[in-house]
């Protein structure tokens, strides 16, 4: 059998790498990016700065209401762009060294952190580094399709490919 074929029956050896998602703030789309991540064979953290939201995980998961080390296995995804301690999380997380940083939201919008970051004199190199929008444009409408876009985004981006149908 080819690799691919053993990867499809589960006889594979299981990925050396390890890879860590962490979800930021406590939402309906941090608890299936935590569920989805964790049969994808991540890492999973919650990150909840509030410590009254810090209770709202997924059952058998976990969330801390301090960042935790970030570094190049890390993805970091922020959940929720409305949330007044945005700039401050994602500086944070920008000091770390994670792989990849992305916020939800909506294209047609400016994204909030910009202005967010700026505020708080991080560069504009720095700046770039957060991907907005993030994952496939699959026409994602509900909390679990968002996080099943946002997954397979990280995944194929992880393994250097397009994402979408092109197979080239």
């Amino acid at each position: 059998m080819s690799e691919t074929c053993d990867v499809a029956h589960g006889t594979a050896p299981a990925d050396p790498a390890t890879r860590t998602l962490v979800a930021v703030f406590a939402s309906p789309v941090a608890r299936f990016l935590l569920k989805f991540a964790k049969d994808l064979g991540y890492h999973v953290a919650l990150f909840e700065p509030d410590p009254a939201r810090v209770t709202d995980v997924p059952e058998g998961f976990e969330a801390d209401t301090v960042l935790p080390p970030l570094d190049a296995s890390a993805d970091v995804v922020v959940t929720d762009h409305h949330r007044p301690e945005l700039g401050e999380v994602l500086k944070a997380a920008l000091d770390g060294s994670p792989r990849w940083v992305g916020v939800l939201g909506n294209p047609r919008h400016p994204g909030p952190h910009v202005a967010a970051l700026q505020a708080l004199g991080v560069s504009d190199a720095d700046i770039a580094r957060v991907h907005r929008p993030v994952g496939l444009n699959i026409g994602s409408r509900t909390p679990a399709e968002i996080a099943l876009a946002t997954l397979a985004g990280l995944v194929a981006d992880r393994n250097g490919r397009p994402g979408g149908f092109d197979f080239s």
